[in-house]
Parts: structure tokens; sequence; C-alpha cells
């Protein structure tokens, strides 16, 4: 019994790292595309924000989400929280902030090939919503209201 204690604590730490990881990439993509659309079509500077944000893409965001949901699988099945509805609704959370990581990598491409639909204020205001999924999930799963 102690050795699972053991292996929980571990899959929460390497959860937790790899949200804080997931996180900080979720808050600095937006700020990319800022900065992005408000360099001129064509320019070395253009360039230079498509392969940052590619490499944010590849190296920080997309390896910490598949993290994440592992850990997150794994620390769910040690712990037996599969009944506990603030679980549900955690997952539920979860995957709305996993469709928004999907939106961003899917924008960021479009970005790459020259389409710039959103202003820099609809880019400022999407970059709130990694902050208010990250308090509502931590809310659920410290507190576990229900």
């Amino acid at each position: 019994m102690e050795q699972l204690s053991m292996i929980y604590l571990w899959l929460k730490a390497g959860h937790v790292i790899f949200v804080i990881f997931w996180m900080a990439g979720l808050f600095m993509l937006p700020r990319f595309f800022v900065y992005h659309q408000e360099s001129e079509t064509g320019s070395a500077e253009e360039v230079r924000w498509i392969e940052r944000e590619a490499r944010l893409r590849k190296i920080i965001l997309t390896p910490s989400l598949i993290a994440v949901w592992l850990f997150g699988i794994a620390i769910a099945t040690t712990g037996q929280w599969w009944s506990g509805g603030w679980l549900h609704a955690k997952l539920l959370f979860v995957i709305l902030l996993t469709g928004y990581h999907g939106w961003m990598v899917s924008y960021s491409k479009k970005l790459a090939s020259g389409t710039r639909r959103l202003s820099g204020k609809a880019l400022r205001l999407l970059n709130e919503v990694p902050g208010l999924a990250a308090a509502v999930i931590v809310v659920l799963a410290i507190v576990k209201p229900f």
C-alpha cells in the first residue's frame, strides 16, 4: 500500500508539472498571434513568428497536453476517482481546454498560411480562456465540491 501511495504522489507531481508547462504555452501562443498579426505580411519578422509558434506547439504545447492526459488518467485510476462528480466536471473543462488547444494550433497554421481572421483585441480576449478554465479546474480538483 505504501508503494501505491508513492506512485500516486509521483503521478500527481508529473501531472502538475505538465499542467504548468501546458498552461504556459496556452498563455504564450495567443500573445504570439497578436505580435504575428502586427508584423508585415511576408516580412522576416513574420517568418520568425511562424517559426516561434511552430516550436512552441511542437516542443511545449502538444507534448505537455499528452503528458497531462496520461498522468491525469493514471491519477484517476490509481486514486479510484472515476465515480466522483467533481472529476466528471473537471474532465468537461479539461476537454474544453483541449478543444481550445486544438483551435489554437489550427489558428496558428492559418496564420502561417497568411489567413488573419481575428483582430488583436479578439486574440487578447482569447488569452483569458486558459486562466478562467484553470481556476475552475483547480477548484474542482482541490475542493471537490460534489
